[in-house]
Formats: C-alpha cells, sequence, structure tokens
C-alpha cells in the first residue's frame, strides 16, 4: 500500500472511462456494509482511543472499517485511486478517487452516542460525483450521485429535500464543536448571531439531516476532503448548497472551511455574515 503524500494532482493523469453510476453506488454500498459489520460490534464496547499526530482519537473500530471498505473497493475497481483517513492513498495518479472515512465523529463513536457516520465518496479529479453517509447503529443512508436527487433510507422518519428557508433570522444553524473554529470563532459567532437557533454536535450526521430539511445550515473549520467529499452529492442531490465560506466549490486543497445550506436563497447571507460587514466580499455567488 502506498501511504505517499496527498497532493498527488489526478488532473494530470489519463482519463479512465468511469464506470456506470449504478455500479459505483453498488460498489460504495458494499463498502458500507462492511464498515457497519465491523463497527456494530465494537459501539459502546469500551473500546480505548489513541491519539493521531493531530491529537484526534482513533480506534480498532476506525481501522478496520477503512481496511474492510479498501479491500472491497480495491477488487471492483482496482484502477481506481482510494484515500482514507486512516491508511493513506493508493494509486495517486487515477482520475477517480474513492475518499474514505470510516467513522467521521469518532469522539461521538466513542461516547456511545449513535451521530458518527461512514463517509464514502467519489472524486472525478476534484469533484465529487458520488456521495454516501452511513449511520450504521440507526440504520439511516443517504445517497447522493451527480445528476440524480439523493435517496435516503431509514427507521426513524425523514424525508429527503431541504426545506425552504428565505432567511438567516429563520435557519437552524449547526456545527460539530467550537473547539473547531480557532481564529474563525468570532465569524461563526457573527453567523449564529443572526441565526434564530444554533446547535452544536453530529458531524456529517447534522449534513444528513439538512438534506431531510431539519436543519438549514452548517458551517465548520478545519475539515479535510475525506470530511467533505461524500457530503457534496448528498447535499445538493437534496436541493441544498456545500461551499466554501466565500461561496465557491469545494476543493481538496482548501483551506478546510464548508458551508452548506439546505435552501440556496441563504447562501449568500451566510457568506456576508462570516466575512463581516467590514469585509470586502468575494467568491463565486
Amino acid at each position: 500500500m502506498q501511504r505517499g503524500p496527498v497532493a498527488a494532482d489526478p488532473r494530470k493523469a489519463k482519463r479512465m472511462e468511469r464506470p456506470p453510476t449504478d455500479a459505483l453506488i453498488r460498489a460504495a454500498e458494499a463498502a458500507a456494509d462492511v464498515a457497519g459489520a465491523a463497527i456494530r460490534p465494537l459501539f459502546r464496547a469500551g473500546l480505548q482511543a489513541d491519539l493521531k499526530s493531530d491529537q484526534t482519537p482513533v480506534t480498532v473500530a476506525d481501522r478496520t472499517a477503512e481496511q474492510a471498505m479498501r479491500a472491497v473497493l480495491a477488487q471492483r475497481f482496482p484502477q481506481h485511486g482510494i484515500l482514507g483517513e486512516e491508511f493513506g492513498l493508493d494509486n495517486p495518479r487515477s482520475r477517480l478517487r474513492w475518499v474514505l472515512d470510516p467513522i467521521d465523529g469518532t469522539r461521538a463513536f466513542i461516547t456511545g452516542r449513535p451521530v458518527f457516520g461512514t463517509l464514502i465518496g467519489l472524486l472525478d479529479g476534484d469533484t465529487p460525483i458520488l456521495g454516501l453517509i452511513d449511520q450504521c447503529i440507526t440504520g439511516e443512508r443517504w445517497i447522493g450521485a451527480a445528476g440524480r436527487p439523493t435517496s435516503f433510507r431509514g427507521s426513524l422518519g425523514g424525508a429527503v429535500g431541504c426545506r425552504p428557508c428565505g432567511t438567516l433570522a429563520e435557519a437552524e444553524l449547526s456545527c460539530t464543536s467550537p473547539e473547531m473554529f480557532g481564529d474563525d470563532w468570532p465569524a461563526w459567532q457573527r453567523l449564529a448571531a443572526a441565526t434564530r437557533r444554533n446547535s452544536f454536535g453530529g458531524d456529517c450526521y447534522a449534513y444528513g439531516l439538512l438534506a431531510l430539511g431539519q436543519i438549514d445550515i452548517v458551517a465548520e473549520s478545519g475539515l479535510k476532503v475525506w470530511d467533505w467529499a461524500a457530503l457534496a452529492p448528498v447535499i445538493e442531490g437534496a436541493g441544498g448548497r456545500l461551499t466554501d465560506w466565500e461561496g465557491n466549490a469545494l476543493h481538496p486543497d482548501g483551506d478546510g472551511r464548508a458551508l452548506a445550506v439546505g435552501d440556496p436563497a441563504l447562501l449568500a447571507a451566510a457568506v456576508r455574515a462570516l466575512a463581516g460587514a467590514d469585509r470586502p466580499r468575494q467568491g463565486g455567488i
């Protein structure tokens, strides 16, 4: 397995023929199934967590689930790249690259809260073309693919579709934790002050709830590509938008700031709130 730098640029590689979308979705679902099978027996099992070099926790569940997903995807599409949070990058020159986060929300997992998720994304170059969010304890699964409406299944209720929300004053805002912001905290507070309510917690699960019309805005900082690659097709296929804090498309080499809105009409106002009234407006909105 190659564990070289993530910076290898798939845009410079020869374009390969993209498999049919249904085949890609079947592979993503098979990968999610084996990840769930690895994770469920370890949930609330008193696992010890190690600290990685960035001081984030990791458990045997994270590692086992990622290895299981890699095996499934490599068997089905050996020519594709695979980038995972725990085990790095394989086939760095492939334009088609699976991006895996076996447990997005390890803190939630190790404290017994079922609001973590497994994320499986597929990039064509820098563009997310498929995304899956799986919550293996509650049995909920979101699937988004370019050009298709997002699908959802789960026993807790809910239907896919971001809800209309015309102003920030009506919006429910969420993010995982205030600790993620650092110097960006004042910007998030400006946005929070303009919204109806805000709440913390949820990791990728909050983005799934946005796709179900339960949350209107998620604004976060410090995200890596494996944190957002799967989210973009899910949110956009439900009618929302996922951008950076200036309203531009997220990029694997970006600054890690992500802004999701259920109603696209909120995007310009959210960007302005994050920037502050005294900062010049930038971006592609």
